[in-house]
């Protein structure tokens, strides 16, 4: 089983920058489409950005326009920057590999990697 590792985040105000990395133990974002997701205090994991294989990118309405999903296939590495951050995206970040239908991700492993806090202060 491939192991994902996420990092990047941190504090930040509301306004700035942080860039997210995901890096896979193995070769599995040449095969597999990849996406972030989210999940803020007693709510639950969302879906925030997609890339395919072919490298279509996905987002949901609330953050397009301000995060860009990306990849680096040959150092197996997920990126998922973040600019005019808000309050609002403050949560735990993970990432994820498998099949991806524009916004609807299929994962390949049930696990879970431990995440990347982002916290946005006002």
């Amino acid at each position: 089983q491939v192991q994902l590792m996420e990092s990047g985040g941190g504090l930040v105000q509301a306004g700035g920058s942080l860039r997210l990395s995901c890096a896979a133990s193995g070769s599995i974002f040449s095969l597999n489409g990849a996406g972030w997701y989210r999940q803020a205090p007693g709510k639950e994991r969302e879906l925030v950005a997609t890339i395919t294989r072919g490298g279509n990118t996905y987002y949901v309405d609330f953050v397009k326009g301000r995060f860009t999903i990306s990849r680096d296939n040959a150092k197996n590495t997920v990126y998922l920057q973040m600019d005019s951050l808000k309050p609002e995206d403050t949560a735990m970040y993970y990432c994820a590999a498998g099949e991806v239908r524009r916004l609807l991700l299929i994962k390949r492993d049930k696990s879970w990697g431990q995440g990347t806090q982002v916290t946005v202060s006002s």
